[in-house]
């Protein structure tokens, strides 16, 4: 059987939407290891490395681009003072404001990903910002 689902623009939408209030001061983990299948894949031996705050507004409304896809940009994310590990960052988790149920996976780097950050090479103790986190969703 073949897997091609077509999700019409205003559900694209609707689920970005709802990514945005999910997220609302959301606690976004940075680690490092091999990025699960799913964001409800448990964590097993990757590292979290440090642990950034999402704004109380996590992201801006859904805006269409090329009328193909839409995309939320992330408001400011607080940074975190102090790292918790060493390691490579290598992928990112956003969990709810409490911490305990995930919403979402991405990847995590300099340039060219979802999230990008001041350095991919983490040292416990340091402290790790950034500069903006990017979702789309194509047609």
């Amino acid at each position: 059987m073949a897997l091609n689902p077509k999700v019409s623009a205003a559900r694209r939408k609707a689920m970005l939407d709802t990514i945005t209030t999910a997220c609302n001061s959301g606690k976004l983990r940075i680690y490092s290891g091999a990025q699960p299948t799913d964001a409800d894949t448990a964590i097993g031996a990757q590292v979290m490395l440090a642990e950034l705050t999402m704004n109380a507004t996590s992201f801006n409304g859904p805006a269409a681009v090329a009328s193909t896809s839409y995309i939320i940009t992330a408001n400011a994310i607080t940074a975190a003072a102090s790292a918790a590990a060493t390691g490579t960052a290598a992928w990112f988790r956003i969990w709810d404001s409490l911490g305990t149920t995930p919403m979402l996976d991405g990847t995590v780097g300099t340039a060219s990903t979802d999230l990008i950050i001041n350095s991919t090479a983490i040292s416990a103790g340091a402290a790790v910002s950034a500069s903006s986190l990017t979702l789309a969703l194509a047609a």
